[in-house]
């Protein structure tokens, strides 16, 4: 295997302007499945941390009272300890919007303002396009006498409320608000990545390149003051990086981002859109399995590459895991979350019938899970973790940082030709999933049999709830709620217990036309923005 088949080139990343290597090698890649599992890793890496040390971290939204293990820190004390014990502390916060609209303004003023009393330093910043995010989710710890202690955090996890769950779904103890179908702690299925190596160096890049960018971190007078007046308004300079620390494994990693066309940094002044080229060149390899967790799944532009690979390969399988509900339940807000999604899964199913195969989650108790993972892995060879969606505001319009991992070592296992990473990460999440014992998690190797396990595993599950459903109407028996889910684990009343897994079939979103009409301004200008080029828009290109 060429690592240019698969890794985008220095040329193809699109974005002459930046400076990060095409790719490195000799790193150690490990995916922390669920948010307690990286906030407990991320804790003991925290309490390492010392004099002369770096913690450097940029986050959509920041809790500073979030606590990382159950009777552990909070993530803005862990973050003052490390300060306070000589560790450099900076942070890039997204300033966010209005807590009305369910983001996370105060909160990450919050954050910064702790890290700022005990002698870090965090910025709230608005540099990116009107409307945008920055999305990107990561956070560096490098050790100024120790580079083989060194290791970043890259993923979909932010450092906040809802995250810290585990593979029971039960919902983290601080949830944040979310529509009422996933009950008072929404269950919460997320991936991060640790990474050590070389590629840590690159991770920092990123940090440094933003916060370098000369523009103000806002334009409005009323914030700028405010910043001001808490200290959230000053940027001292950045330790100079040291050396990349040394080689620690066998994975290849490549750093992908989006920035948006719109606004010019001077490390992307037309915009980057690498995330995007990367799906394009993979998906034009695919041949036999594309397995996706994604938030969304929205826009017809994104999902035409997926689609034409489809209609390329008779061959070719496609599983979908996304959440069944939207995060957003408004009378337009919700419809406006689901127009795109509709319109992605009929041209999937369009291009490849029956190949394609889309699913949703729940616990044990059936309340849905919100799947927050952006995770893509194709033919058990290339995989992403990342803070990116597969849709046009991820692939276009807010800053996004994704790691994507080739492996050197082959998976021994059949069929051939897979990668050890790739595969092993497919398995671990499908295994879940499936409800699947260790010591048969093989069983999945080969995609056809994986794509029959879930198929037979999420019509189980969907005819015990129509039989659950059937004797709570007919009297005969209890153990459904109000809304339909199952009251709870194993067998109602006098029922048959509830198979294995947690799958569910996706069913076909569907609006009236008079609500996607009035609801389609809001997706497309505010839900699902388009920030390309005119001329990339022109063409439905990237």
């Amino acid at each position: 295997m060429r690592i240019e088949d698969w890794f985008l080139t220095e040329e193809e990343r699109g974005n002459p302007a930046s400076k990060l290597p095409a790719w490195s090698r000799g790193n150690e890649v490990r995916p922390l499945v669920h948010g307690a599992t990286y906030f407990a890793e991320l804790q003991a890496c925290l309490e390492r941390l010392d004099k002369d040390d770096l913690l450097l971290f940029a986050d959509w939204r920041g809790d500073p009272d979030e606590r990382l293990t159950p009777g552990g820190p909070t993530v803005g004390a862990a973050m003052a300890a490390a300060a306070e014990r000589g560790a450099i502390v900076r942070g890039l916060i997204w300033r966010s919007h209005l807590d009305l609209l369910r983001f996370s303004s105060a909160e990450n003023r919050h954050l910064g303002q702790e890290i700022e009393d005990t002698g870090g330093q965090a910025l709230l910043d608005t540099r990116t396009a009107v409307g945008g995010s920055h999305h990107q989710k990561f956070v560096i710890l490098r050790h100024d006498r120790d580079a083989t202690r060194d290791v970043a955090f890259v993923g979909g996890i932010d450092l906040c409320h809802s995250r810290r769950d585990d593979a029971s779904h039960q919902g983290d103890p601080q949830p944040a608000p979310m529509p009422d179908v996933y009950g008072p702690r929404p269950p919460w299925h997320d991936v991060q990545a640790a990474i050590r190596g070389p590629a840590v160096a690159e991770v920092e890049q990123v940090f440094c390149e933003r916060w370098e960018d000369p523009a103000p971190e806002t334009r409005d007078p009323v914030r700028r003051l405010r910043d001001h007046l808490g200290r959230l308004d000053d940027a001292p300079p950045l330790p100079r990086p040291g050396p990349p620390p040394p080689p620690a494994g066998r994975h290849n990693v490549q750093l992908l981002r989006t920035y948006p066309a719109r606004r010019g940094y001077p490390f992307a002044p037309e915009g980057e859109r690498s995330i995007a080229h990367a799906y394009r060149k993979v998906l034009a390899r695919a041949r036999s399995l594309i397995y996706l967790e994604d938030q969304y799944l929205w826009s017809t532009d994104v999902i035409e590459p997926f689609a034409r690979a489809l209609e390329r390969e008779p061959e070719l399988r496609m599983i979908v895991i996304v959440p069944r509900h939207p995060d957003q339940d408004g009378w337009l807000a919700g419809p406006a979350s689901l127009i795109g999604r509709a319109d992605a899964l009929r041209r999937l199913r369009r291009a490849g019938g029956d190949r394609v195969a889309i699913y949703d989650l729940e616990n044990h108790q059936g309340t849905p899970v919100y799947v927050h993972a952006k995770v893509c892995v194709v033919d058990d060879v290339w995989a992403t973790i990342g803070s990116d969606n597969v849709n046009l505001r991820s692939w276009t319009y807010d800053s996004e940082l994704s790691c994507a991992v080739l492996d050197e070592e082959e998976d021994p296992r059949p069929p051939a030709g897979a990668l050890r990473f790739a595969r092993d990460l497919r398995l671990t999440l499908m295994a879940e999933h499936l409800d699947l014992p260790a010591e048969r998690v093989d069983e999945l190797c080969d995609p056809v049999a994986a794509f029959d396990a879930f198929a037979r595993a999420a019509a189980a599950l969907e005819s015990w709830h129509g039989s659950v459903a059937s004797r709570a109407s007919d009297g005969s028996g209890g153990g459904a709620s109000p809304d339909g889910r199952a009251a709870s684990e194993g067998r109602p009343s006098g029922g048959p217990p509830r198979p294995p897994g947690r799958l569910r079939p996706h069913p076909e979103p569907r609006l009236s036309r008079v609500r996607k009409l009035l609801a389609l301004p809001m997706y497309r200008f505010a839900v699902d923005p388009d920030g390309r080029p005119p001329a990339l828009r022109r063409t439905r290109g990237f």
